[in-house]
């Protein structure tokens, strides 16, 4: 069914676009646990250089970076967005203008970072942003945590999806993002994705990718027993029709500090280069080909993009 202003009112008035299923009424105003109402709030939009290598390429992927999120990780990096503390309203039509302004700085591709809450929303943007010029691949990067019925309402208008793969324990998803469900909404959800867009295809030139998943996976201290499991599943599940990003840039934060502890002594520190190893050979030795390291030195505030509004 075609999205109309209508029916993303009709969604609004009682949301369940994510596994929350909050039915908040946000067409009147009242925030959703996304921390959002109707209006499209987003923080910066910007030429971000810090995505995979097939992502960002040398020129930057176009990352319009939306405010609220409806996972709220305790440990989250962006977490004056994900609060919903950081950003400024657009109009659908500002939406689909700026994705135009992005693609005319060179941007590689439109990259929609935790953009889940305003899918209807983002739709009309997206078709709007094609019928006026938009060209290059529209990148969805998300937390995993979806409904897939919402993933359907993407369907032709989204070309790479760019997932976490966060938890296979539910204990550990409920400790650190109060969804203990998960991995049986995240595992779904990706299926779709996967459905949607198959294996991967890259320009021969330049090396980007035009179409496919890459799923993240976030180390976390301690946890390298529940990450071996995620990579398991992904391998046994998509074999190398899909890429994975193992990731070591978890970064203690600030607000850390306000977790009760133990929580909180797990959380205040990095990944160790023996826990990264160790998680990378055993991709090695399960048969992982398609994906994607960090080196050293990730695990830094630098890395967190300013939100100050850039681009809107």
């Amino acid at each position: 069914m075609k999205i109309t202003t209508e029916r993303i009112e009709s969604m609004m008035r009682d949301c369940t676009l994510c596994p929350r299923q909050c039915h908040a009424d946000r067409l009147s105003g009242t925030p959703g646990f996304c921390r959002q109402g109707m209006e499209i709030t987003a923080a910066r939009a910007a030429l971000h250089f810090w995505e995979e290598p097939c992502i960002s390429g040398s020129s930057g992927s176009g990352a319009v970076f939306f405010s609220g999120c409806s996972l709220q990780c305790v440990f989250c990096q962006n977490h004056s967005i994900a609060l919903g503390r950081t950003g400024r309203t657009l109009s659908q039509e500002r939406l689909s203008r700026i994705f135009l302004e992005l693609q005319e700085k060179g941007a590689a591709n439109i990259n929609l970072v935790t953009a889940g809450h305003f899918v209807p929303q983002i739709c009309l943007a997206l078709e709007q942003a094609r019928e006026w010029g938009l060209s290059i691949p529209v990148v969805y990067n998300s937390s995993g945590y979806e409904e897939v019925s919402s993933l359907r309402l993407l369907e032709g208008l989204v070309d790479i999806y760019l997932p976490d793969l966060k938890y296979r324990s539910s204990s550990l998803s409920a400790r650190y993002s109060h969804a203990p469900d998960y991995f049986e909404k995240a595992a779904p959800a990706i299926s779709e994705m996967f459905r949607q867009v198959k294996r991967p295809v890259f320009d021969p030139d330049s090396g980007l990718m035009k179409r496919g998943v890459i799923v993240r996976h976030l180390l976390l201290p301690g946890e390298t027993g529940d990450s071996k499991k995620i990579l398991r599943y992904l391998h046994d599940t998509y074999g190398n029709d899909i890429y994975v990003s193992i990731m070591n840039q978890y970064t203690p934060l600030e607000h850390l500090a306000e977790l009760p502890d133990p929580d909180r002594s797990r959380l205040q520190r990095t990944v160790t280069p023996e826990e990264y190893e160790r998680v990378l050979d055993f991709a090695e030795k399960i048969g992982i080909e398609n994906g994607f390291r960090q080196e050293g030195g990730t695990a830094a505030e630098s890395f967190i993009p300013a939100f100050d509004g850039e681009g809107l």
